[in-house]
């Protein structure tokens, strides 16, 4: 059997974007093609394809396939085009910040690119590619160094999906699990079922569980009794957003972290240099809110009575001092402080 992250959550293919349908998983693995950068965005949109480097990449293909579709006869009307489709793209997810990065990085890639058309679609496919292999081998080097905080026999909690769906593949906070396994280490990992769209159950437990990594789900109000008992040793969460103030993450994030602090249990945030935005606070983030039907419905069906309301914000924010180390390509920042954070992306 292929081992997953050896699989590509989102590719180029000869003028396609091919993407695994995660609203299909675990039932079944497919991928989808989008020919158009609106279908890229509806996608994104849908969640059939989601995790903060993955939905970068593929807003970053969307607007390769605008360049490669485009009939534009001279740069500035690629570029016209191009600019138009980083705005509808760049609304679709509005927390995680590797969407924004990655679209400026195209655009200023088609701006320094020659003046003829064909050399601009040129310039944007390949750094599109590009930007998908890179977050492969970022990952990598995320496992490399997050590998040195696990230790032989750990149990390792995560929430959300991390791995390599949230990815191009390997993923960012299962990253460091798949590398220790290499390693020769026993690990295990604890995931939380992550409501209300339950990545944690579908995704990260089929991932895992593809790859025979020993995994158990358990509900999100379990964390602290797992906590409690000893089950854990470690905790390792991704992140949508590292501002110099601390971590915007799925919600259910803080409340791991409050909880980790509490049993002294270290609390691990793995993500890629693209996700932090270390010039910004968190008082400037906007905390996307998503449909109440994801809470009020399972399955088609209605839980919540007709006339009660809802709260449904995707993510929560973790404040730094609840952290205790952020594991990127770049190596290990133990400790981090709204300082260090700014100093260490400074420095790579």
């Amino acid at each position: 059997m292929e081992e997953f992250f050896n699989l590509r959550t989102v590719k180029w293919r000869s003028g396609k974007v091919l993407m695994i349908d995660q609203t299909r998983l675990p039932g079944r693995l497919r991928y989808v093609k989008c020919r158009t950068a609106r279908e890229v965005a509806q996608a994104i949109r849908r969640m059939v394809v989601r995790g903060a480097p993955a939905i970068g990449v593929a807003a970053a293909m969307g607007l390769a396939l605008v360049a490669y579709r485009s009939k534009a006869e001279t740069k500035r009307q690629i570029l016209k085009e191009m600019e138009s489709a980083s705005k509808m793209l760049g609304v679709t997810r509005p927390t995680a910040v590797n969407l924004t990065w990655a679209l400026s990085a195209i655009i200023e890639t088609a701006r320094r690119s020659g003046e003829d058309p064909e050399a601009v679609r040129k310039a944007v496919i390949e750094k599109a590619v590009q930007m998908a292999e890179d977050d492969f081998q970022a990952n990598l080097k995320i496992g490399e160094y997050g590998a040195s905080l696990i230790a032989d026999g750990d149990t390792v909690l995560t929430h959300c999906n991390a791995g390599a769906l949230a990815t191009v593949g390997y993923g960012t906070a299962l990253a460091p699990i798949r590398t220790s396994l290499k390693q020769g280490k026993s690990v295990k990992v604890i995931a939380t079922e992550t409501r209300p769209r339950l990545q944690g159950a579908r995704l990260t437990a089929f991932e895992l569980s593809r790859d025979r990594i020993p995994v158990k789900v358990i509900t999100d109000g379990m964390v602290g009794y797992v906590m409690s008992r000893g089950l854990v040793q470690k905790v390792i969460v991704g992140a949508d957003r590292i501002v110099r103030d601390g971590v915007f993450n799925k919600i259910g994030t803080y409340t791991i972290a409050i909880a980790a602090r509490h049993h002294r249990i270290p609390f691990y945030v793995a993500a890629p240099t693209s996700t932090f935005d270390s010039f910004n606070l968190s008082e400037g983030v906007r905390i996307e809110e998503r449909s109440p039907s994801e809470v009020t419905h399972i399955s088609g069906i209605r839980v919540v009575p007709r006339n009660v309301g809802v709260l449904n914000p995707s993510f929560d924010f973790t404040p730094i001092n609840l952290v205790d180390a952020i594991v990127s390509e770049k190596g290990v920042l133990n400790h981090p402080t709204r300082e260090s954070v700014m100093q260490f992306v400074q420095k790579v």
